[in-house]
C-alpha cells in the first residue's frame, strides 16, 4: 500500500436491551438499556475499528475479531481500535481525521460528547481536532425511533506516513 490517502466508511447497529451498561465510544452511558452483542456492542468503535480496516481494503470487522469466538466475549471495543491502529501503523498509515456519527433516540449524549472525542483521539493516537462526533434522532421513525437500537456510522480518512515523509 503507497496511497497517499485512504478513505474508509462504516455503519454498525446493535439491538437496545435491558439487564448491560451502555458503552459508546468507549464510555459508558448512564441509560437503562445497554447494546445487546458478543463484545460489550459499542457501536460507535466497532464502526471506526471497521472504517479503518475498510480504508485498508482489508476485509471487516468481523474478519479479525469474529463474533462465534470467546475470546472476544464481552470484551471492550477498545481493544478491537487498539489492535486494527496497530495494523494501520504497520501498513504506514496514520488517521488524518474521522468523522462519526451516531443515530439514537435515547439517550441524549449532549453531556458526553466531548469525553467520546478525547477518548477515540487518544485510542487512535491523533489529535482530537481530527476527530468530530455527532449524535442526531430519527423523530420517533424506525426502530431507532422507537428506542430499540442505535447505529453509528465513521468515515475515516488515513494518510500515508512514508510518503508523507518522502515528498
Amino acid at each position: 500500500m503507497n496511497n497517499l490517502y485512504r478513505i474508509g466508511h462504516s455503519k454498525d447497529t446493535h439491538r437496545l436491551i435491558s439487564g448491560r451498561k451502555l458503552i459508546l465510544g468507549g464510555i459508558e452511558i448512564p441509560y437503562e438499556k445497554g447494546l445487546e452483542g458478543h463484545s460489550d456492542a459499542d457501536v460507535v468503535l466497532h464502526a471506526v475499528a471497521e472504517s479503518i480496516i475498510g480504508a485498508l481494503a482489508l476485509g471487516d470487522i468481523g474478519d479479525y475479531f469474529p463474533d462465534n469466538d470467546d475470546k472476544y466475549l464481552n470484551m471492550p471495543s477498545s481493544y478491537f481500535v487498539n489492535e486494527v491502529v496497530n495494523i494501520m501503523e504497520n501498513n504506514h498509515y496514520e488517521v488524518n481525521n474521522i468523522d462519526i456519527i451516531v443515530y439514537l433516540e435515547k439517550p441524549h449524549l449532549k453531556d458526553y460528547k466531548e469525553q467520546i472525542k478525547n477518548n477515540i483521539a487518544n485510542l487512535l493516537k491523533t489529535s482530537p481536532l481530527n476527530v468530530n462526533i455527532k449524535a442526531t434522532r430519527m423523530e420517533k421513525l424506525g426502530f431507532i425511533g422507537r428506542m430499540e437500537g442505535i447505529s453509528a456510522e465513521a468515515v475515516v480518512l488515513l494518510k500515508n506516513n512514508n510518503v508523507i515523509k518522502k515528498i
